[in-house]
């Protein structure tokens, strides 16, 4: 198998969405979970998402793991590797995107790195080096308040600056809808200036498309999926990679009982939960119970039995920005955020013991942990769901044959779950 186009995701949602937007553009792309084994039999694709559960962790950790990553990328062939991060940029000033983005550039003898984390799509725009979500400033949107990453800053360059141990510039809008040479032109500009990362404005699909084909000539970039989308148009439009049809998952049904797992506290996840109540039984995780010892998830597996029968189920551990602040302030961020995420884990483990088949999981740190937990190596993408969410059939399981789909907080419409089961058959 030969490679071409690596990819390094943050946490497990993001590598869905980024391996569902290569499919959409004509890649073969299958997505593991962490760095697969040599003895893992993946198809012939031509992109491979390695998902990463590395951005909350510890940044020397993250950049172990995503080093890992890239040797095994490199190895298959890879000659562009993307460091896929969140739309929303979400680090602390602390870590992970600039010490792994060092780490990666210093491995690949990469110059100048081009970093977007751009996605017009989905309402992610940056201009003059300021992401935007949807018509405000990252800093004036719901996102400033993220449990684990709460972001106060809309300046990617400070941002990243703060993060890196490079000089950080700015390739502006105005470059950009000159066209590839001009990024090309202000790129060695920069790099001949010790600058060893720029952030690069993109507003539309076209500027995605100018920048891919600036960055599949280097060997490294960091962004969201919207460059993951630039960098598979210029693989097809430059003949590297025959636009395959349809996408590497199978459309085989599973059957069986479904279930859907809610842990994000994004106001998206919050509305879609409350519109799930109409179509389904819903139960709400007492957040307190389960830090204090108590038997949340006997009694959520307990609920979830004799109603399964009946139809999907879901359970939420979601709360309010002000609950999950007032819960942290109790019991500290950490411990209440693995404590949540260890009994989801729990909680899926349990359903699919059970015979559930089709899972569905809002919030990345949550899909990260029930992955971990069912034992997941790998899976293959298959239909659209929502913006950034596909189908997903899973790869050597455990548990044999599922489907799974996996949701950042903030993806996907109003009906979500119910959309999703009505694709999971």
């Amino acid at each position: 198998m030969t490679l071409a186009l690596g990819c390094i995701a943050d946490d497990y949602t993001g590598a869905s969405d980024l391996a569902n937007t290569l499919t959409r553009a004509g890649l073969r792309t299958v997505q593991t979970i962490g760095v697969p084994a040599d003895n893992l039999a993946l198809p012939e694709v031509d992109a491979v998402v390695v998902s990463l559960k590395s951005r909350s962790i510890e940044a020397g950790l993250a950049v172990s793991r995503s080093r890992a990553a890239e040797t095994w990328l490199r190895g298959r062939g890879a000659g562009h590797v993307l460091f896929k991060i969140c739309s929303t940029f979400d680090s602390t000033d602390a870590g992970n995107i600039g010490p792994v983005m060092d780490a990666l550039r210093a491995d690949g003898g990469e110059g100048t790195v081009l970093v977007t984390p751009a996605f017009p799509e989905t309402g992610r725009t940056v201009y003059q080096g300021n992401l935007f979500v949807g018509a405000v400033p990252l800093n004036e949107s719901p996102l400033k308040d993220h449990p684990l990453n709460p972001m106060r800053d809309s300046d990617l360059v400070r941002v990243l600056a703060r993060q890196s141990r490079t000089q950080v510039g700015l390739v502006d809008l105005a470059t950009v809808a000159r066209g590839a040479e001009a990024v090309r032109a202000k790129l060695a500009e920069l790099s001949g200036k010790g600058v060893g990362a720029a952030i690069i404005d993109a507003v539309f699909d076209r500027d995605l498309e100018t920048i891919g084909l600036v960055a599949a000539e280097h060997r490294l970039s960091v962004g969201a999926s919207g460059i993951g989308l630039g960098l598979a148009r210029a693989l097809v439009s430059t003949g590297k990679v025959k636009s395959a049809a349809g996408s590497a998952g199978s459309d085989a049904a599973v059957g069986g009982p479904a279930a859907c797992l809610a842990g994000s506290c994004s106001q998206a996840t919050l509305q879609q939960i409350a519109n799930a109540e109409r179509a389904m039984a819903v139960l709400h995780l007492d957040q307190d119970r389960i830090l204090t010892g108590g038997d949340e998830v006997q009694r959520a597996i307990a609920w979830a039995g004799p109603r399964m029968a009946d139809g999907p189920v879901l359970i939420a551990s979601s709360a309010t920005p002000d609950q999950v602040a007032a819960l942290q302030a109790r019991h500290g961020r950490d411990a209440a955020g693995h404590a949540i995420e260890q009994a989801m884990a729990d909680i899926a483990e349990n359903l699919v013991k059970s015979g559930v088949r089709r899972l569905v999981v809002a919030g990345g740190e949550t899909s990260g942990a029930v992955v971990d937990r069912l034992g997941i190596p790998g899976f293959l993408v298959g239909a659209e769901i929502a913006a950034g969410v596909p189908v997903l059939r899973a790869v050597g399981a455990q548990a044999g044959d599922m489907l799974l789909a996996l949701k950042s907080g903030n993806f996907g419409g109003p009906e979500f779950f119910s959309d999703a089961l009505g694709l999971m058959r």
